[in-house]
């Protein structure tokens, strides 16, 4: 069915660029709006888990991807006042196919961007869309005024997605009470491949190397009563993160002291959109089903929704029957790994150190008698294979 559709992705991010490679590959004439000036993405590192890994291998994808990232050999959850290892999950076992891997967003954006347009897709640069109006056939409006038709239209433009009041009607987000930093700096400390997740009262820091180990992510979340306005694009001075993690050691310091214009950001709780799909138009990743970064699956996500929805109407007899399914195959596993992000933090923040020694002997103990345990908690999400032949027949 998907030969010689024309297919709009608005968005040019992750989830966006993927799709449009997906449907491309699958014989859609797809071209992706993009409102900035050029497809990149000035962010900061993501974590890509095997079931993310596994659609960028069957989008052909897999051997450039590897070569620009950093294999996660273990993560080492730690207590934040000397930076202790409390239990460590050994990843290093597993098989190249399930493999943890750190990139930076930037790098991710590149591959797909490229292999996008050496696809045939055609990528049109600023173009800001003010609204996508479903039908048949469906319509994108930019605020220049112009006007665009297609088959299909992709809403993949993130959290403030102009499709999804659309289909579902205003949602007002609510603060989560949580802020969160990010940064990337210099490998100084000798960081390993590994993710380290420290661990403080009301306060955990994330960090893991990226680009051949050459650099180090951050990401620094608190818990506080006040907070910034949604989205990627603030900043703040570096003096603020530093002070709100002043009792951490181990490299923490000396990891935060290179930090120069760290990006800082509330995090706000959205709802699963009830409406995946309308007329001609589909949501894709952030724009359905924003989560919180405690399972580090967003962009996870976002890859499996672009190979699902390729796949479904790639299945169906038409548009609408191919847009059902999509939702179908992928509403209640995104609504299972919103709430597990969403009761995650909890578990880094443990405020009574009485608690939270008893919680990190705990750990120890799991990890030194039953380590598969620990590592085989999140299977649900991580051994999910999408592309498998006769998923969600």
């Amino acid at each position: 069915m998907l030969k010689g559709m024309e297919v709009t992705v608005v968005g040019g991010g992750i989830g966006g660029l993927a799709a449009a490679l997906a449907l491309r590959q699958r014989g859609a004439e797809v071209c992706v709006l993009e409102q900035a000036e050029a497809i990149r993405e000035v962010g900061a590192g993501i974590q890509v888990s095997p079931n993310g890994l596994r659609v960028l291998e069957a989008l052909g994808l897999g051997a450039a991807f590897r070569a620009a990232t950093v294999r996660g050999q273990a993560v080492s959850m730690r207590d934040f006042r000397r930076g202790r290892e409390v239990v460590s999950l050994d990843l290093s076992g597993l098989p190249e196919a399930q493999s943890y891997r750190f990139v930076h967003r930037a790098d991710l954006i590149d591959l797909l961007a490229a292999a996008s347009r050496e696809a045939g897709v055609r990528v049109r640069l600023l173009q800001a869309v003010r609204a996508i109006v479903p039908g048949d056939p469906p319509r994108v409006v930019c605020r220049t005024g112009d006007e665009g038709r297609a088959d299909l239209v992709i809403g993949a433009e993130g959290l403030h997605s102009v499709l999804r009041p659309a289909l579902n009607g205003a949602a007002a987000p609510f603060f989560t009470g949580q802020v969160a930093w990010r940064a990337v700096v210099p490998n100084t400390v000798g960081h390993p491949a590994e993710a380290r997740v420290h661990m403080g009262p009301g306060r955990h820091l994330v960090s893991y190397p990226l680009q051949g180990g050459r650099s180090v992510n951050i990401v620094a979340a608190e818990e506080r009563r006040d907070w910034v306005a949604e989205g990627w694009s603030h900043s703040d001075d570096p003096a603020n993160l530093r002070r709100a993690f002043a009792g951490f050691g181990g490299d923490v310091p000396a990891l935060l002291e290179q930090v120069e214009a760290p990006g800082l950001w509330g995090l706000f709780r959205h709802p699963v959109a009830r409406v995946w799909h309308g007329a001609g138009v589909a949501l894709l990743g952030d724009a359905a089903h924003p989560t919180l970064p405690f399972m580090a699956q967003g962009a996870n996500m976002a890859l499996e929704d672009a190979w699902v929805l390729g796949d479904a109407l790639e299945r169906a007899p038409d548009i609408q029957t191919g847009l059902a399914a999509y939702q179908q195959r992928r509403e209640a596993r995104v609504r299972r790994v919103v709430q597990a992000a969403e009761g995650n933090a909890w578990k880094y923040h443990l405020r009574n150190p009485l608690v939270r020694g008893v919680a990190h002997l705990g750990l120890g103990a799991v990890g030194r008698l039953a380590p598969g345990r620990l590592v085989g908690q999140f299977d649900w999400i991580y051994r999910h294979d999408v592309t498998a032949p006769g998923q969600g027949a």
